[in-house]
């Protein structure tokens, strides 16, 4: 009867070291399926990382086309006034043709010598019986120089205009006298 009992003794030994063998081998394929459980989830959080920079740039890529665009938009209604513009400028009527139909300006213009000796003075004589306000552009092409006065005559008077009034004239400059009833007149200073 004592070998029976050796046997099972020796059976149970056996049977203890499957089973430790069995758990450690268990044991280390938790642990690898656990590490492989680990680094799948940090190579989905590295690509998570990697797609929300990747929409993050995308996301300023598409601001600055939407900036574009509306620039651009702009721009294009801003050419499209300006086309507006100059179509109609190119319908409207000639001013020289509008001026056509217009009386001459009741007025004579004469130059003298200025009694200070500094350039010319202009006698602008109204010849009309009504007062007469006059706007008097003056230009020195020379010296790329240009001035805009305004100046009220009273009917049948003259006035001199010259250096104390703002403009010294002087050979070769241009004046020219508007109102919007009468065609507008236009001389060079001799």
């Amino acid at each position: 009867m004592g070998g029976t009992l050796m046997t099972v003794e020796i059976k149970d030994k056996t049977v203890s070291r499957k089973w430790l063998w069995i758990s450690v081998i268990a044991n280390i394929l938790l642990l690898a399926l656990a590490g492989g459980a680990i680094l799948f989830a940090f190579t989905l959080s590295y690509n998570l990382q990697e797609v929300k920079i990747q929409l993050g740039k995308e996301k300023e890529d598409k601001r600055r086309v939407e900036a574009y665009l509306s620039e651009s938009r702009a721009r294009a209604a801003e050419v499209e006034r300006e086309i507006k513009r100059l179509s109609q400028a190119l319908n409207a009527p000639d001013p020289a043709q509008v001026d056509l139909g217009k009386p001459g300006l009741p007025a004579k213009v004469s130059f003298r010598k200025s009694y200070l000796g500094i350039g010319l003075v202009a006698i602008i004589q109204n010849t009309s019986s009504h007062y007469l306000t006059v706007v008097m552009t003056v230009r020195n092409p020379t010296l790329s120089t240009a001035k805009r006065f305004q100046i009220e005559i009273k009917p049948g008077d003259d006035i001199a205009f010259g250096h104390d009034d703002g403009w010294k004239f002087t050979s070769g400059d241009e004046l020219n006298l508007y109102n919007d009833n009468y065609r507008a007149l236009k001389l060079q200073v001799p």
